[in-house]
């Protein structure tokens, strides 16, 4: 059973940045790998995919252009890089996994889940 362990997160201020990680217990060379959001009384959606190649990546407009996702298929280890931060991007992000080669931006084709962190973009 693959276990996907998040850090980073927090309080920025907005224009501000930040880094999530998102380790996972076994080899995920061959998973799809992507980044979810839920903000307070709303459903959870999609921020980000990554190919286990790293060649596709597919992101949520909302963040298209002040996110990146990137993988280090060495370290097993997921990140999202968070750039110019607004206030509504406020929510527990999720990290996830699906040994697919193809990415989705469904929450339901990901079978494995990381344990969520808080980030809060506010003065």
């Amino acid at each position: 059973q693959l276990q996907l362990v998040q850090s980073g997160g927090g309080l920025v201020q907005p224009g501000g940045s930040l880094r999530l990680s998102c380790a996972a217990s076994g080899r995920t060379n061959t998973y799809v790998m992507g980044w979810f959001r839920q903000a307070p009384g709303k459903e959870r959606e999609f921020v980000a995919a990554i190919s286990w190649s790293s060649i596709t990546t597919d992101y949520a407009d909302s963040v298209k252009g002040r996110f990146t996702i990137s993988r280090d298929n060495f370290k097993d280890t997921l990140y999202l890089q968070m750039d110019s931060l607004k206030p509504e991007d406020t929510a527990v992000y999720y990290c996830a996994a699906r040994n697919h080669a193809r990415t989705r931006v469904d929450g339901h084709d990901y079978p494995y889940w990381g344990q969520g962190t808080q980030v809060t973009v506010s003065t």
